[in-house]
């Protein structure tokens, strides 16, 4: 429906109802800018495979933090000896030459992963205990190793000249270190300066041992990473003029260059863990890493090639859960790198 036509001056102009008039203002759009973590986020959510990557890691975490809960559902524990402890002898699970009673390692009710040959240890205690022993171990390692390295690169990167240099030299010398040869003829000697012969080696001792050497020897991959990054990002405009404005040095490495260096920084995290706990399990694998009773990754898969033939299914339940969390912590940081990297197209 139109309204009437005014006639003004020999011309005509209709107008529609409900059309903006000539004074009428329209409302100004407001767009809302996404942060550089709001655009990763949208697409590290868009890749499926490191959602479910990030589930199954932090299942595992969670479930190694609740293993004393999870233990007390089958009412074992990853000490008790049920093969030789006469309290369970009428519930016995070895037979007369040491091995597990029924099939695939004397999986049964009471013990969901079945029993450890001659000793009768349940397995399922053991990997759920082990599991705790080894991810928190390997997270406090990476998180020194990564504290250090980025540190320490940024130092190197952004001060250059004389500082850099000798930076460079001291990381080549820890490089030329083979970290666990080295740990192996390590442990020996600490352990013969502040351990009395006759005695075992208190758990601490070995798991201090562990952390101070693989923390010294495993920085100076992320801190050539992060040295390479700062020495490409101190050149660019935006610090150029953060020096003119008259920034410290401080100011300019905190809010200008930390943040530019935090996608290599995530990224290294994720494959330095999954590293971190397969070094930890090689050392308990070569006894000299965590040793007996002590549950630990490493320690399961050496008593599983003692028992690899009178018991392969042993090793079966430790491997699948390493391998499974190994490849999906490598698979999650290559999601956490495509999300970073705005030109995917993931």
């Amino acid at each position: 429906m139109t309204s009437p036509i005014d006639v003004e001056g020999g011309g005509a102009s209709a107008v529609v109802d409900g059309a903006p008039g000539p004074e009428t203002k329209s409302e100004p759009v407001t767009l809302a800018g996404r942060s550089p973590g709001q655009l990763m986020w949208l697409r590290f959510k868009r890749d499926r495979t490191g959602v479910i990557c990030a589930v199954v890691v932090t299942g595992y975490f969670v479930v190694a933090l609740l293993a004393p809960l999870l233990v007390k559902l089958t009412g074992t524990d990853p000490y008790t000896l049920y093969g030789q402890d006469p309290t369970y002898a009428d519930k016995p699970v070895l037979d007369e030459f040491g091995l597990p009673l029924g099939y695939l390692g004397g999986v049964s009710g009471e013990h969901w992963f079945g029993v450890e040959p001659q000793y009768g240890r349940d397995l399922y205690a053991m990997l759920l205990y082990g599991m705790r022993t080894s991810l928190y171990m390997a997270l406090g390692i990476t998180v020194l190793i990564m504290v250090t390295g980025v540190v320490i690169g940024l130092i190197g990167g952004y001060s250059g000249g004389r500082t850099d240099y000798w930076i460079g030299r001291g990381t080549d010398f820890f490089l030329s270190f083979p970290q666990q040869l080295f740990f192996i003829a390590f442990m020996p000697v600490v352990t013969s300066f502040f351990v009395d012969p006759r005695e075992e080696t208190p758990t601490y001792f070995r798991a201090l041992a562990m952390l101070i050497v693989l923390w010294l020897l495993g920085w100076m991959g992320i801190s050539r990473i992060v040295r390479s990054t700062v020495l490409s990002l101190r050149e660019r405009e935006f610090v150029e003029a953060a020096k003119v404005s008259g920034a410290s040095p401080w100011r300019i490495v905190r809010k200008e260059i930390l943040p530019n260096v935090v996608t290599p920084i995530l990224v290294q995290f994720t494959y330095q863990l999954p590293s971190t706990i397969l070094s930890i399990a090689f050392l308990s694998f070569a006894g000299v890493g965590f040793v007996e009773p002590t549950p630990d990754w490493g320690r399961l898969f050496a008593a599983g090639a003692r028992y690899a033939e009178q018991d392969p299914a042993f090793m079966f339940f430790p491997g699948v859960a390493l391998v499974i969390f190994v490849l999906c912590f490598n698979l999650l940081g290559d999601s956490v790198r495509d999300a970073f990297d705005p030109k995917s197209g993931r």
